[in-house]
């Protein structure tokens, strides 16, 4: 694949980055993600296979020997990865956490960190915020750093911080000060970039949790972890502002893996509904059975013309919360009503694993629940986006 390097009359097309997500997805198909399922695997082929591709490279900036291109082409990424029976759940913290470090990280952390990961000696994949206690609020938080000398000692505890035992860094927000202003709890976080290796592993502790699908996340606790003053991702406190720009980079990666399971659903669905024969015809010739298949697809093409709009603007540098978090929204809500809708409509092989449904069925749940809830969007848009008064 061309990248940046080069002339702008070369620089990679949309359709390129499809056909050399393509070429690796089409190795590793519905069998194998099944297969990871039963066995709770980790899948470093399928991992490795991306990363050789220069994949995870999407949004590294040119100059450090990525791609140098937008959360767009991220976005083609991670919805193939899903259309095509995967899931893009192992590269796709690496994608926006780029963002967060070429955005806000040092010249010397860009340095060490991102020419590793585009040279595949380091894996950028874990993203350590949640806490059992505060959970969507992130001004709860109580995990602490301390400034001793030229180190910050971490110490609390996180839930959720998928990938940790297969990571080489990672990303960690604490709480350095109180906040200035009461009314602001969100000032004094800050964030983190810890070079895992270089960790002492007695100062943190990690417990896979067990899920209903096949996502590595783990409960991790900081016992006074000890890491060097040059952690610091730019200016102390002001990690949560760090924090929502990746965040809303985020939502649209996680709109784009939705849209990819709707368009997973619809093809399973349509197929099924034209081959399957009862009483003398397809059963997709009934409208009880083609309607709520259109109508999940109508769905599904609103929500990807708005995830394009956010997206479009994110690279442009544009505000574009509003637009980010509704695309999370309907996307997850689209893949959802189609996930059932596929199962309604293979009847009870919707329930055998050879069939796979039940697999993705259960995989593109967690959009109704990560990375933020509906009610947490409909509170965003009512506040920020329509000017009414604060509910939460």
């Amino acid at each position: 694949m061309t990248t940046q390097n080069q002339d702008a009359s070369e620089k990679v097309t949309l359709d390129e980055v499809l056909q050399a997500t393509q070429a690796v997805t089409k190795r590793f198909g519905d069998e194998y993600f099944t297969k990871m399922d039963k066995v709770e695997g980790y899948p470093h082929e399928y991992i490795k296979a991306l990363m050789d591709a220069g994949l995870h490279t999407v949004m590294i900036p040119a100059k450090y020997g990525g791609m140098g291109l937008g959360l767009r082409e991220a976005c083609v990424i991670v919805e193939e990865m899903h259309r095509s029976g995967g899931i893009g759940s192992m590269i796709h913290g690496q994608m926006f956490m780029m963002g967060i470090l070429a955005r806000h990280g040092s010249d010397d952390q860009k340095r060490k960190i991102l020419e590793e990961v585009v040279a595949g000696r380091v894996r950028l994949q874990s993203f350590s915020l949640t806490e059992p206690n505060a959970g969507t609020d992130t001004s709860a938080m109580t995990t602490k750093g301390v400034k001793e000398g030229n180190e910050w000692v971490i110490t609390g505890q996180k839930l959720w911080t998928s990938r940790f035992d297969h990571t080489d860094a990672f990303m960690v927000f604490a709480r350095t000060s109180p906040p200035k202003d009461p009314a602001k709890a969100y000032q004094g976080i800050s964030a983190f970039l810890v070079d895992k290796r270089q960790v002492d592993p007695k100062q943190y502790t990690s417990r896979k949790i067990d899920v209903m699908f096949n996502h590595h996340t783990y409960e991790v606790f900081y016992d006074g972890m000890r890491i060097p003053e040059s952690s610091l991702i730019g200016e102390e406190g002001k990690g949560f502002k760090y924090l929502m720009d990746g965040l809303n980079a985020e939502r649209i990666i996680i709109a784009s893996e939705a849209i990819g399971d709707g368009r997973w659903f619809v093809e399973k669905a349509v197929n099924y509904a034209k081959e399957r024969v009862l009483f003398g015809r397809p059963i997709g010739a009934n409208q009880g059975v083609q309607f709520p298949i259109a109508l999940g697809y109508a769905h599904l093409e609103a929500a990807d013309a708005l995830r394009w709009k956010a997206a479009e603007k994110f690279d442009r540098n544009e505000p574009c919360g509003g637009e980010a978090n509704i695309a999370k929204m309907l996307a997850a809500d689209a893949s959802w009503e189609l996930a059932n809708v596929c199962m309604q409509t293979h009847g009870g092989f919707g329930l055998a694993r050879e069939y796979h449904i039940e697999r993705k069925f259960r995989d593109t749940r967690v959009f109704q629940i990560a990375p933020i809830s509906p009610n947490m969007v409909l509170n965003y848009v009512s506040q920020h986006v329509l000017g009414l008064p604060r509910s939460y």
